[in-house]
């Protein structure tokens, strides 16, 4: 297995700031990570896809993103592209994850209501500008303490925007996010329906449409194919699932595999390791760069 912590060295950081500004062609593909991060659009032209809806960003607007989430930014190529990036360590922001502290409330609740965005007036652009701004000053700061005063700052950041999105008007800004209802339909059955049949045919007799006009559809709004999209939702699950010590047989059937070589395939494909050696307190940072 790589060794991941001494490749890149984040897993000794709580949580990790990058401020990026860059103007590449990149086409990104749908992916997820065992890690939520918080995405702030500074500058450019940015239409976020999350889970089968689409937010067209505007400057000082904030994405959360869950681990797991199925995701994809798409970029103007010929405008610079500004955004600050927050990587959240899960070992980290598990020790504040309790009743009315739990600073993973913003996450819970843009999963819950399937609704990712926050957008921020003028004066609370200015209270997140300042809070990181200090924290990059500690950052750069040998003074005593500073490693202290960072997380406390950090803190307070997540505290803030936690309090800002939860005592937003969700509906304020639908003109800017897209979605397909019948899209968001599928989504649905096929995340409550990992560990049955999910061929297309039965997708499509179960929403009445036709296979080939459903494949079209879900690739168009998805920009994945049917199968791919439940192949990576069904290794999400068998994740959490051996994460829970549940048997390799008991994993493969609730993942909804038909035989456990081709579990065994796919699992490895997807993160190059096989079931049974799988660690779940190793977070793959490592290729997470490019989605910065």
């Amino acid at each position: 297995m790589k060794d991941i912590t001494n490749k890149i060295g984040y897993l000794n950081d709580n949580f990790k700031i990058f401020h990026i500004k860059d103007k590449k062609d990149i086409k990104f593909e749908y992916h997820h990570h065992d890690f939520s991060k918080i995405v702030i659009l500074i500058d450019g032209d940015l239409t976020y896809y999350i889970e089968g809806k689409s937010y067209i960003l505007k400057p000082w607007d904030i994405l959360f993103v869950n681990k797991n989430e199925i995701h994809k930014p798409v970029v103007n190529a010929d405008k610079y592209y500004e955004r600050i990036v927050i990587w959240l360590n899960p070992d980290f922001i598990a020790k504040y994850a309790q009743g009315n502290n739990n600073l993973l409330k913003c996450f819970e609740e843009a999963m819950k209501n399937n609704y990712n965005l926050l957008r921020l007036n003028m004066k609370s652009i200015e209270n997140i500008k300042n809070l990181i701004q200090d924290i990059k000053n500690c950052d750069n700061s040998n003074e005593f303490g500073s490693e202290i005063l960072k997380e406390s700052l950090f803190i307070q950041l997540m505290v803030l925007m936690n309090r800002l999105f939860l005592n937003s008007d969700k509906n304020r800004d639908i003109e800017d996010i897209q979605y397909d209802k019948t899209i968001e339909g599928v989504l649905n059955y096929i995340n409550s329906n990992l560990e049955n049949d999910l061929s297309i045919d039965t997708i499509a007799s179960e929403f009445f449409i036709s296979k080939y006009y459903l494949m079209r559809k879900f690739k168009n709004q998805i920009g994945s194919s049917i199968h791919s999209y439940v192949i990576q939702k069904r290794l999400i699950l068998a994740r959490s699932l051996i994460s829970d010590g549940f048997s390799m047989s008991t994993v493969c059937s609730k993942c909804g595999f038909n035989d456990y070589s081709s579990f065994v395939r796919a699992f490895k494909k997807a993160y190059g390791v096989s079931p049974s050696n799988y660690n779940s307190k190793t977070y793959n940072f490592e290729n997470s760069m490019s989605d910065t």
